[in-house]
């Protein structure tokens, strides 16, 4: 089991701040290296920071930081140094695909899905990883040992599972609840709801005034508002595992911000784009 951090790390304060130079680059990766085998150079990483308003020694010193958590490794390209994702942080980033540009929300008659798991004392480092990354999913904690999300993350959690080798400890199970007291308290239980209208509330306060501006934004600048809107929003699809509409707060302000955010993806991702191959090609 390697001991890669996650790219989607959650961080409950950061739609309320700005986001940290290592979070920054990890966007940037996930939208723009991938179609080059993962690599991008460093001048360029430099150059494509600057628009975000990250000077030189901040890039070189959250690179060294990603690579010391497994995320980047050093390779030299056509003669130029640069960084590349790892095999472990590539798979974990085409899981998140799905996860932040999909609109998954489950429905009362798609079910749930039970993980339960059993560790030896011996191999306690194991028990915490699998309760992190659980978390990391969006699962919620139904009763000691006993973690539920809606059912459509089953094949992200096997996953998951397989990927760090710990399939072996848990079991998945799928149902429905039938009784008893009131789901829709239970799931404000299970997760933490007002966090996450928290959350998304700032999410909303941040980025709206993107959405508002009636001139066209240039491409440095449309480049900048994706990376932070995507950077903020890439965390919420996980605290938020996509819970049924029925079981939350009339007007949940969720799907708000998930409006925002998509309309906002359509508006700056192709002049995103052609800002970082042009800066790219030089």
């Amino acid at each position: 089991m390697t001991a890669v951090s996650d790219p989607s790390e959650t961080d409950a304060d950061a739609p309320t701040r700005s986001a940290q130079p290592r979070h920054l680059i990890v966007t940037v990766y996930g939208l723009y290296s991938r179609s080059d085998g993962g690599w991008l150079s460093v001048a360029s990483l430099i150059a494509l920071l600057a628009d975000l308003g990250v000077d030189e020694p901040a890039v070189r010193s959250s690179i060294s930081r990603l690579k010391r958590r497994g995320i980047l490794r050093a390779h030299r390209h056509d003669g130029a140094a640069g960084y590349e994702l790892s095999d472990e942080a590539l798979a974990i980033l085409r899981e998140g695909d799905d996860r932040i540009f999909q609109r998954q929300r489950a429905t009362l008659t798609d079910g749930w899905m039970l993980a339960v798991f059993s560790v030896p004392e011996s191999e306690r480092h194991k028990r915490h990883v699998l309760r992190s990354e659980l978390t990391r999913l969006g699962f919620g904690t139904a009763a000691p040992g006993v973690w539920i999300a809606p059912a459509h993350l089953h094949d992200a959690t096997a996953e998951m599972l397989r990927r760090l080798d710990l399939d072996s400890y848990a079991d998945l199970f799928r149902g429905e609840h039938l009784a008893f007291g009131d789901l829709a308290a239970k799931v404000r239980r299970w997760w933490d709801l007002d966090e996450l209208e928290r959350l998304y509330g700032a999410f909303l306060q941040a980025h709206a005034p993107v959405l508002r501006r009636r001139r066209t934004p240039q491409a440095g600048e449309a480049f900048a508002d994706y990376v932070r809107v995507l950077t903020d929003w890439r965390r919420l699809p996980y605290l938020d595992p996509g819970l049924p509409e029925e079981l939350l707060p009339d007007g949940w302000i969720g799907i708000r911000a998930a409006d925002l955010f998509f309309a906002l993806k359509a508006r700056l991702e192709e002049p995103a784009r052609a800002h970082v191959m042009a800066t790219i090609t030089g």
